[in-house]
């Protein structure tokens, strides 16, 4: 990418390169939060942890009312902050998020931070679609850029459905396929012109 151009990877899915060797993040779909001159904030969706979200609502002395979400699991979102959960759902009907802490993402999503979110779900109201982590991915301001510069992601514009309507284990290839490619046919190398 030539110096000074800027990308917006806001609302894009990063798919690791099959090959990629780094523990935390080797067969990861990151759905891109935030991307701009500062950094990027995304959440992995793809690594489901050994809790469910009725284990995470009675930890936080909540109790799930939404039987369609007690078994649903919690992700590991990424590396930073692992003790701190972050909501992905769908935006409010209403426009304005009624929650503390929410960031709007182009696209229709946001991702909220504070626990009134998880509160009106207890309630069995809140958001419908949701995915929960803990723990975020986080870029420092050109990083991300030269990590797929130097061939460890591939980007996609996201398609929500495969955040919330695809299983777990297909998450990765789907993304994929977003880009009409077979997993098999990528190198791990980048190539020069």
């Amino acid at each position: 990418m030539p110096t000074g151009e800027r990308i917006d990877l806001t609302n894009q899915f990063l798919i690791a390169m099959p090959g990629m060797a780094d523990e935390t993040f080797g067969g990861t779909v990151v759905y891109l939060c935030e991307h701009n001159a500062n950094g990027a904030l995304g959440l992995v969706i793809n690594k489901p942890i050994d809790i469910t979200l009725r284990h995470l609502f009675e930890k936080v002395d909540l109790k799930l009312e939404r039987a369609e979400l007690a078994e649903q699991p919690v992700f590991f979102g990424g590396p930073v902050q692992t003790e701190r959960g972050f909501v992905l759902h769908d935006k409010c009907a209403a426009g304005q998020s009624p929650y503390s802490s929410s960031l709007a993402i182009p696209g229709g999503l946001e991702m909220t931070t504070s626990k009134d979110v998880l509160e009106a779900m207890a309630e069995g109201a809140g958001p419908t679609r949701v995915l929960i982590t803990l723990g975020y991915s986080g870029w420092q301001a050109g990083q991300l850029e030269d990590e797929i510069g130097r061939n460890g992601w591939l980007t996609v514009d996201a398609d929500h459905r495969v955040i919330f309507d695809t299983p777990v284990e297909q998450r990765y290839g789907r993304a994929l396929s977003l880009l009409g490619v077979d997993p098999r046919m990528l190198s791990p190398e980048a190539g020069h012109a």
